[in-house]
């Protein structure tokens, strides 16, 4: 896939790529027309949907564990701005409108964030471990995900994965925004919350789930590109089933295309693709 060729960019051309998107975001924000969520309420609504949760901590090759910690620092303060966040009918939660820009004034620390082909050390690094939490537990019910970025790059080999792979939503602030649409006659709410070891989320509602749903994983493949470089694939899909058990829906949600950067095991017969 030629468009996902690791391309070098000029320091200037990512920082006026930048600028152009976050004052665009901003129009968007102001002028669109659209509804934002912006409600936060302590009182937990009725019915609980889906909850999950992610471990805060992992060793992960090559990474420093200070930039865990801070990260742990930084999700602190994101999830109070985030919990118990209602989304109303007719109405649109984008993540980074209620986080509000990381800046070391508010608090926030230097964490790792993804970048081009790695990692590097950022203000607010982290917090798209919250944006992919958000994103999983929303695949769980009828809000419609209207906004969502895939990671570009497959950094890390696969280490105690519970989910299929590309299915989070990566972040940064503001033009890589994660976005639901409620098109419910129902208020849903987000419920946040971190003990010593994991990070916890819960979408609630005003009624009771009339369905549950099955994500998974379809059409897995490594493909190896003639630059050189391996990207893997993936599609993910939804089941859907009353509270009886029969299937209503199978969807297609979205697909990834990541560039991996480790090497992948490959069988001496393998030619382009796994």
């Amino acid at each position: 896939m030629n468009s996902l060729k690791p391309k070098k960019r000029s320091r200037l051309r990512i920082i006026a790529g930048m600028l152009y998107y976050r004052c665009k975001r901003y129009l968007e924000w102001y002028f669109s027309g659209k509804k934002y969520s912006k409600v936060l309420s302590d009182e937990a609504l009725s019915y609980a949907v889906f909850s999950h949760k992610t471990p805060l901590l992992r060793e992960l090759r090559n990474v420093d564990m200070w930039m865990q910690y801070n990260k742990v620092a930084n999700l602190k303060i994101a999830v109070k701005r985030l919990d118990g966040a209602l989304i109303k009918p007719g109405e649109t939660f984008s993540y980074w409108k209620l986080v509000g820009k990381p800046t070391k004034r508010k608090g926030y620390m230097d964490g790792m964030v993804l970048f081009n082909r790695g990692f590097r050390a950022g203000v607010g690094g982290g917090l798209c471990q919250l944006s992919n939490l958000i994103y999983w537990m929303a695949l769980h019910t009828p809000l419609i995900v209207t906004e969502r970025y895939r990671h570009s790059f497959d950094v890390f080999p696969d280490s105690n994965r519970t989910q299929p792979f590309g299915s989070g939503a990566t972040c940064a602030y503001n033009h890589r925004d994660l976005q639901l649409y409620n098109n419910t006659n129902d208020t849903y709410q987000l419920k946040l919350y971190m003990d010593s070891e994991n990070l916890h989320g819960e979408w609630r509602s005003t009624k009771e789930a009339k369905s549950r749903y099955e994500v998974y994983e379809g059409d897995h493949h490594i493909s190896h590109e003639f630059w050189g470089g391996y990207v893997r694939h993936n599609t993910i899909n939804r089941k859907e089933y009353d509270l009886e058990g029969v299937l209503l829906m199978d969807e297609f949600l979205t697909e990834n295309h990541a560039v991996m950067m480790y090497q992948p095991f490959l069988s001496e017969s393998s030619s382009t693709s796994l």
